[in-house]
C-alpha cells in the first residue's frame, strides 16, 4: 500500500493513474484498430487477387468452352445422320468418366463443396467438357451452364489445393468458379456472382463470397468478350402497362410455371431413378440414346436436341408459338440427363419457360416475348429457388422494361414451386411458408 502526506497529493496520483490507464486503453484500441484495418486490406488484396485469376482462367476456359459447344452443334444441324451415334457417344462419356474416376459426380458434389471439406477433383473438368461436347454433338437434350458449374468448381477445388487454402476460404474459391464459369457461357455476369451465393442453401446467401464471385464473374466476363463471346440478350417488344387486368395475366402465367417447374424437377429425379435400376452404365447409355433415337423420329425434326437456345431466339424473334413444346422438352431432357449424357439443364429451362410462357400468353392475351419473357423467370425461378439471381437474370437478358412483371412472376414461382429443386445437392435452408428453419434437402 503507497502512503500519501496529504489529500491533495492522494488525488493527483489517483488522477495521474486513471490518465495513465485511459492513454493505455487509447493506445490499444487503436493498435486493435489499425490490425482491423489492415486485416480488412490483406483480405480484400487476397480475393481480389484470386478472384481475377479464376476470372481470367474461368473466362478462357468457358470461351472456348462455349466455342466447342457452338460448333458442335453447328456440325449436328448440317449432319442428321450424327444423331444415330447417340448410344455410341453415351459409351464414350461413360468410358472417359471411368478413366477420369469421376464416376457419378456432378452439379450436387460442387453445391457440396461449399457446404462441407469434400474436394471437386479437377478430373471432372476434362470429363465434363468433352461429355457435354458429345451429347451436343449426337443431339442428346441438355444445355451448358450446369457442365460450366462444374467445370468453375473442379478449377476452382484445384486451385486451392494449389495455393494450400483453409476450407472456409476453398468454399469461397469454389463459388467464385462457380460465377466465372456460368458468366463466361452466358454473358449475364451480375446473375452469375448472386447465382453462385445464393443457389447452395436456399434463404442463405454467403455474403462473404459477394465481391470474389463478382470481380471473378466480370473478370471472365470481360475475358470471353475479349474471345468474341456474346451474352445473350433477347429483345422484348411491347411491354404492357401496369394494371390490376395485367398483374391478374402476369400471375396465371407464373401459377402454371410453378407446376410445370414441379413437374420438370420430379422428371428428372423420377427419369434418374428409373435409370438406375440399369446397374450397367454402358447400357444404361445406349438404351437412353436409343430412346432419344425414337423420339426424334416421331417428332420429325432436332426442335429438341441440343440446349435448343435457337427455338429461344425464334419466339422473341418471330413470336412462334408451339403449344406441345414444353412437356416434349421435359421428357428429352429427363431421359438424356438420366441416361448419363452430359450438359446442364439451364438452358432446357430457358426453352421450357420461354415456351410455356408463349403458350400460355397467348391463351390469355399477352404478346408472345413478353410471355416467353415471363415464362423464362418464373420456371428458372421455380427449379433453381434462386429469386435474386432471377432479377438480375431478368435485367440482364431483357432490360429494365418490365422488371416488375418478371419479378412478379418469379416471386409467385418460388413460393408455389415449394421445395423442390433441379438440384438434389441443394440445401433449403429456411421456410418458405414461415420465418422457420428446414434444412432439408430439394427434391
Amino acid at each position: 500500500m503507497i502512503y500519501y502526506s496529504n489529500e491533495k497529493k492522494r488525488k493527483g496520483a489517483l488522477f495521474t493513474g486513471k490518465a495513465v490507464r485511459v492513454v493505455k486503453k487509447n493506445c490499444s484500441d487503436y493498435l486493435s484498430d489499425l490490425k482491423t484495418i489492415a486485416l480488412y486490406l490483406v483480405t480484400f488484396t487476397k480475393w481480389t487477387f484470386l478472384a481475377c485469376l479464376m476470372g481470367i482462367i474461368g473466362g478462357t476456359v468457358g470461351a472456348l468452352f462455349f466455342k466447342a459447344i457452338t460448333a458442335v452443334t453447328e456440325l449436328r444441324q448440317l449432319n442428321g445422320w450424327l444423331l444415330y451415334l447417340l448410344p455410341l457417344g453415351g459409351v464414350v462419356i461413360v468410358g472417359i468418366y471411368a478413366l477420369c474416376n469421376v464416376e457419378g459426380l456432378g452439379t450436387n458434389r460442387v453445391f457440396e463443396s461449399v457446404r462441407s471439406g469434400k474436394n471437386v477433383p479437377l478430373l471432372l473438368t476434362p470429363a465434363i467438357f468433352a461429355g457435354s461436347c458429345i451429347t451436343h454433338l449426337l443431339g442428346g437434350s441438355a444445355g451448358r451452364e450446369g457442365a460450366a458449374l462444374q467445370l468453375g468448381g473442379s478449377i476452382a477445388s484445384g486451385l486451392g489445393k494449389l495455393f494450400r487454402m483453409g476450407e472456409k476460404s476453398r468454399h469461397i474459391l469454389v463459388m467464385t468458379g462457380m460465377s466465372a464459369l456460368f458468366s463466361a457461357v452466358f454473358g449475364t455476369p451480375l446473375c452469375a456472382a448472386v447465382f453462385a451465393v445464393e443457389v447452395v442453401s436456399v434463404g442463405y446467401i454467403y455474403t462473404s463470397g459477394l465481391y470474389p464471385c463478382l470481380v471473378s464473374s466480370l473478370s471472365a466476363y470481360f475475358v470471353s468478350k475479349a474471345f468474341g463471346i456474346k451474352g445473350e440478350h433477347f429483345t422484348v417488344d411491347l411491354v404492357p402497362d401496369v394494371d390490376i387486368v395485367m398483374v391478374l395475366r402476369v400471375a396465371a402465367v407464373a401459377a402454371v410455371a410453378a407446376v410445370v417447374s414441379i413437374v420438370f424437377c420430379k422428371a428428372m429425379h423420377g427419369a434418374e431413378h428409373i435409370f438406375s435400376k440399369i446397374k450397367n452404365p454402358y447400357l444404361r447409355a445406349v438404351i437412353g440414346g436409343a430412346i432419344i433415337i425414337c423420339l426424334s423420329l416421331l417428332v420429325g425434326n432436332d426442335t429438341y436436341n441440343g440446349g435448343g437456345i435457337h427455338i429461344i431466339e425464334g419466339i422473341f424473334h418471330n413470336g412462334t408459338v408451339i403449344h406441345e413444346a414444353f412437356l416434349l422438352k421435359i421428357v428429352f431432357t429427363a431421359i438424356t440427363i438420366a441416361s448419363g449424357y452430359k450438359g446442364g439443364e439451364i438452358v432446357p429451362t430457358l426453352f421450357i419457360g420461354a415456351t410455356l410462357g408463349s403458350s400460355i400468353g397467348y391463351l390469355v392475351g399477352l404478346p408472345v416475348p413478353f410471355s416467353a419473357a415471363l415464362g423464362i423467370a418464373a420456371m428458372f425461378c421455380g427449379v433453381t429457388n434462386c429469386p435474386l439471381a432471377t432479377v438480375l437474370l431478368c435485367l440482364e437478358l431483357f432490360g429494365a422494361e418490365g422488371l416488375i412483371f418478371y419479378v412478379l412472376a418469379a416471386f409467385m414461382s418460388f413460393l408455389l414451386s415449394g421445395y423442390y429443386s433441379l438440384y438434389t445437392g441443394q440445401k433449403i435452408v429456411f421456410s418458405k411458408l414461415c420465418d422457420d428453419t428446414v434444412n432439408i434437402n430439394g427434391h
